[in-house]
């Protein structure tokens, strides 16, 4: 059967299944192996050059999770690394050199930022740091050393969708290509390759883990950059483990249905919150009338359980009192697990080709698969104690 024609539910739950190599077993097992043996020279040698002379990246566990996460995305290849930045930065030393040109979203995850600035810097790779709503009018940035543009809609802790269509066609057309972080669209709610983007990193850590006890990275390309890409991979020595790709595999398979309960319940708590009066602005492409909702609308199939909110102006002791004695929601840099998550943040703080002007205070919370109900009546026990601290 055409793999391209089925849909996500299914590939989610057969793709990456070994029956060749392993008997039929419904999961692949647990490969934990430095070294793979070989019975004679000639099957020594006929392994030469592929994947599969070393334990690094030979294992049947990590070439499972690596095909089925193609499948789901329409990739031509893809690797594993050991954490969701380690596949932003490989992906990006893989497609720059020293004298090059970088096109950066402004409202990139920060550790991209600062790797940008330092490390690139170091190498002689300039960044320009560009609008994400700016489209196609990216075109007044291209350089004759333009050689990659890097994309994440929606935006980190701002969440300002990005038109890939658009920006696509344009660095393209100036021969340069298109990294995006796809790690909140997921494999299965936005097909990056379609819309124009020519590698797509995930924190893999987040949604398609699932439960809160990997890290790792995907990157995933088209079947041309393939072998640039994974020379340069192999060259650098990433790998993960068996036990943790076993982990990723697992989480995997359930990614369809998590993201049906996180998306829907989001959708409660984000109901329940226009209600208060404390909160100025939802921050969603979900929601309509929200910048980039026609953007989501037109490319993606679905969201997920992450989502800011904008406050009216309150003080650092009043939303120190709302958020330290929450009960189910924990406070913690991540996203994407079984839990409910909430942190405060502060983007003026890095932000350059564009300013944050909001004056109240901004705060991110990632819905898990809790039952809403309890997540709103712990987030009415914050806001309760905020509009005290606020007397």
């Amino acid at each position: 059967m055409d793999k391209l024609k089925l849909h996500a539910e299914t590939l989610l739950t057969h793709s990456g299944r070994e029956h060749d190599q392993i008997g039929g077993t419904v999961n692949t097992p647990v490969y934990r192996a430095s070294t793979l043996l070989f019975p004679s020279v000639s099957a020594l040698q006929s392994v030469q050059g592929t994947l599969n002379t070393y334990g690094r990246h030979g294992s049947p566990t990590t070439r499972s999770l690596e095909r089925a996460l193609c499948d789901l995305e329409g990739a031509g290849g893809a690797m594993l690394t050991p954490s969701g930045l380690s596949a932003v930065t490989t992906a990006l030393l893989a497609n720059l050199s020293p004298g090059d040109h970088l096109l950066m979203t402004d409202s990139v995850y920060d550790p991209t930022r600062a790797f940008c600035n330092e490390t690139l810097a170091r190498f002689g790779i300039e960044t320009t740091y560009y609008d994400p709503t700016i489209g196609a009018g990216i075109a007044e940035l291209m350089q004759p050393n333009t050689k990659v543009v890097f994309l994440e809609t929606p935006g980190s802790l701002t969440f300002e969708m990005q038109d890939v269509p658009a920006i696509s066609e344009v660095a393209h057309a100036h021969h340069a290509i298109v990294i995006i972080d796809n790690t909140w669209g997921t494999p299965v709610n936005f097909a990056s390759f379609k819309y124009g983007a020519d590698i797509s990193v995930h924190a893999a850590t987040k949604y398609i883990v699932g439960h809160s006890d990997v890290l790792m990275g995907v990157i995933m390309t088209t079947e041309a950059l393939y072998p640039k890409v994974r020379t340069f991979y192999k060259q650098l020595g990433v790998s993960v483990s068996g036990d943790d790709a076993y982990l990723a595999l697992r989480g995997m398979r359930t990614l369809a249905a998590r993201l049906d309960r996180h998306q829907s319940s989001a959708a409660a708590v984000m109901d329940w919150l226009k209600t208060q009066p404390e909160v100025d602005q939802i921050l969603s492409p979900v929601l309509p009338g929200n910048q980039g909702h026609e953007i989501w609308k037109r490319d993606f199939t679905g969201s997920n359980g992450l989502f800011g909110v904008l406050l009216k102006p309150a003080s650092d002791a009043a939303m120190s009192a709302m958020l330290d004695g929450l009960q189910i929601f924990g406070m913690g840099y991540s996203w994407g697990g079984f839990e409910s998550l909430i942190i405060p943040a502060n983007p003026s703080a890095i932000r350059t080709a564009t300013s944050w002007k909001a004056t109240g205070p901004l705060i991110r919370l990632h819905i898990g698969l809790e039952n809403p109900k309890d997540l709103i009546a712990d987030l009415n026990l914050a806001f309760g104690r905020l509009r005290e601290a606020n007397r």
